[in-house]
């Protein structure tokens, strides 16, 4: 069972930030635009769908033995104008940094996590229609000279 909780802080103003706790006691702090204090509970979804696939491409890349030497995730998501602006279009871009990463390797594990692993990734294609791209960036090995 997954569980949160999240406490309003300042109950007597007008604002609207919380702290949310997840079920393993992790805290971070939720807000609107207004307070931007912290981050906005649709942007936690942007985050979370950015996490739920890293942790299974990495997992998978880890497994065919390919050489990362650097990952990164970004996910842009666009929005219904009305309530309760769910996502339509959401865009994930993986940057795998690397020496000799397989492109096959990479786009084999990105389906994977599309297709069987990243539960945030099943929910969010409930409403919006995900692209996905990546790029390899080559990793040049240093080597220290003299001292």
């Amino acid at each position: 069972m997954i569980s949160a909780r999240v406490t309003l802080t300042q109950p007597l103003s007008n604002h609207r930030q919380f702290i949310a706790t997840s079920g393993t006691g992790h805290h971070f702090l939720i807000d609107d635009a207004a307070g931007n204090t912290g981050a906005k509970p649709i942007e936690l979804v942007a985050v979370a769908l950015a996490g739920c696939t890293a942790f299974d491409v990495i997992n998978i890349l880890r497994k065919k033995r390919q050489e990362v030497s650097g990952y990164e995730v970004k996910v842009e998501a666009d929005q219904t104008p009305d309530p309760p602006q769910v996502f339509t279009q959401v865009r994930i871009h993986h940057i795998v940094t690397g020496t000799d990463v397989s492109p096959q390797a990479v786009a084999d594990a990105i389906r994977l996590s599309e297709e069987k692993y990243c539960s945030v990734g099943a929910m969010v294609k409930l409403s919006a229609e995900l692209h996905t791209t990546f790029e390899i960036v080559s990793a040049m090995k240093s080597t220290l000279v003299g001292a």
